[in-house]
C-alpha cells in the first residue's frame, strides 16, 4: 500500500512538472520561432525536455561509466530549476499584460519580440545577481549574554556553519573558503548544524572533501549533527565514520561536555519518519545535566522552540530553510517556521537560524545570502558581560 501511494505521488509530481514545463516550453518556442524562423519543432522539444528534466536524469543511479555525464546533467538541471522558478513567476504576468493590451486595443505585433528580449535580460540579471549572493559569503557576528558561568573571564567564540550541501555543485573551492574564514575566527568550538552533504556521499569522497574539513581548527573541538539530506543520501554510517576519522564528532541524540559547556546534538526531524526509534525528546537529552552550565543545542530544522526553552537550552542553532534560497520562497518559509532566519529570544533561550553556507539545487540565491555565523558568548564573570554588548555585525568576505 505504501509503495502504491509512493507511485501515485511520483506520477502526480511528474504530471505537474510536465505541465509546468510544457507551459514554459511553449512560450520559449513562440519566442524562438519569432527570432529564428524555420527552427525544427522536433529538435527543439527534444532538447528542451532533456534540459527540463536534466536534474532528475542526473539523480538516477547510472552505471559507473555513465556517471560523469550524469553529473553534467545534474549541474545543467540545477540551473534550469532556477530558470523554471523565474519563468513560473514572470510568464503569467507577461500573459496577463498581453491580454490587457488586447482589451485596450493596442497593437501587439511587436509584443513577442520586445517582451522576450526584456525577459531574457531580466533572467540574465537574476542569474548573475543570484550567483553572486550564493558564492559571496557574509559573516554575521552575534554577541549573546548567558547568565551562567564557566569559571573563565573570556567570552566563548563559537563558529557555526549549516547547509554546506557539499557535492557536485558546491565543491572544494567554496569549502576551502569556508575553512579559511572559520579558522580566522580562532574559534573555541566549531559547530556544523546539518546538511553537510548534498544527498549522495559519492562526490564528497571522490573529491576528497573530508581532507578540507580536516583543516578546521578549534580549541575545544568540531561537532556536527545530521540534516535531512544526510538521511536522504542513505550513507549515515559511512559518513559518520568518515567524519570521526578526521576528528569531527557527529552527534546523534548525544551530549558532549567541552570548554565548560554542554554541546547537544539532536538527530534530524527526518529520523521520526525514517528510523524505527525516531529521535529523543529535548527533555530526555538534557536529563541529568547540570543546568547551571551553558547548554548549546544543534537541531537542523528550526522547530520545537517552546520545548527546548522549557528544557533548559540556552542557545539553539538551526539551518535547513536557506531563507527560501530564491525569492519569493522566503514568504513561504516565514509562514512555515516560527523563525526561518535570523535571531529570536525565546523566553531566556537564544535562537539563531542560519540561511546556510551552500545551496541546494541551483547555486542561486535571491533575498538570501551564503552566510557563516560567529557567536561571541558572553558569560557571567567576563568583563564584557557587565557592559552593554555590541550589536550584531555583518561582514562581507
Amino acid at each position: 500500500m505504501k509503495i502504491l501511494r509512493m507511485l501515485f505521488s511520483g506520477a502526480g509530481v511528474l504530471l505537474v512538472l510536465g505541465l509546468v514545463n510544457f507551459y514554459i516550453g511553449l512560450h520559449l518556442w513562440v519566442l524562438l520561432e519569432n527570432w529564428l524562423p524555420g527552427i525544427s519543432a522536433g529538435a527543439y522539444w527534444t532538447v528542451f525536455m532533456v534540459i527540463a528534466f536534466a536534474y532528475m536524469i542526473g539523480m538516477v543511479p547510472w552505471p559507473k561509466a555513465v556517471k560523469p555525464a550524469a553529473r553534467f546533467f545534474k549541474v545543467i538541471g540545477s540551473y534550469y530549476l532556477a530558470c523554471m522558478e523565474f519563468a513560473v513567476i514572470v510568464l503569467p504576468l507577461t500573459d496577463l499584460l498581453y491580454w490587457v493590451l488586447g482589451l485596450m486595443g493596442v497593437n501587439r505585433s511587436a509584443f513577442t519580440y520586445e517582451a522576450g528580449a526584456t525577459l531574457v535580460l531580466l533572467l540574465a540579471i537574476f542569474l548573475i545577481w543570484g550567483s553572486r549572493n550564493a558564492w559571496s559569503t557574509i559573516v554575521r557576528t552575534h554577541p549573546i549574554k548567558i547568565d551562567k558561568s564557566i569559571g573563565t573571564s573570556a567570552p566563548l567564540t563559537v563558529a557555526v556553519a549549516s547547509d554546506l550541501h557539499l557535492g557536485n555543485i558546491v565543491g572544494n573551492r567554496h569549502l576551502r573558503k569556508m575553512v579559511t574564514e572559520i579558522n580566522n575566527m580562532k574559534p573555541d568550538v566549531i559547530l556544523l548544524a546539518g546538511d553537510v552533504l548534498d544527498d549522495s556521499i559519492e562526490p564528497f569522497i571522490r573529491n576528497g572533501m573530508s581532507e578540507q574539513l580536516k583543516l578546521l581548527k578549534a580549541r575545544y573541538g568540531v561537532y556536527a549533527v545530521l540534516g535531512n539530506h544526510e538521511y536522504y543520501g542513505g550513507s549515515i554510517k559511512e559518513y559518520t565514520e568518515l567524519m570521526d576519522s578526521i576528528g569531527i564528532k557527529v552527534l546523534q541524540d548525544e551530549v558532549v561536555e567541552t570548554a565548560g559547556v554542554y554541546i547537544v546534538g539532536r538527530k534530524d526531524k527526518t529520523a521520526e519518519a525514517m528510523e524505527a526509534g525516531g529521535r529523543l525528546s529535548v527533555s530526555s537529552l538534557l536529563e541529568g545535566l547540570d543546568l547551571s552550565r551553558p547548554v548549546i543545542m544543534m537541531d537542523h530544522q528550526p522547530t520545537g522552540f517552546d520545548l527546548a526553552a522549557k528544557a533548559g537550552v540556552d542557545i539553539l542553532l538551526s539551518g535547513h530553510t536557506h531563507r527560501g534560497q530564491i525569492a519569493p520562497n522566503h514568504w513561504i518559509t516565514k509562514r512555515l517556521f516560527e523563525l526561518d532566519w535570523g535571531y529570536l529570544l525565546k523566553e531566556k533561550m537564544h535562537v539563531i537560524v542560519s540561511s546556510g553556507y551552500g545551496t541546494w539545487g541551483p547555486p542561486i540565491r535571491l533575498a538570501s545570502r551564503s552566510e557563516l555565523i560567529k557567536l561571541e558568548v558572553l558569560l557571567e564573570g567576563s568583563k564584557q558581560y557587565s557592559e552593554e554588548p555590541l550589536s550584531s555585525q555583518t561582514v562581507l568576505i
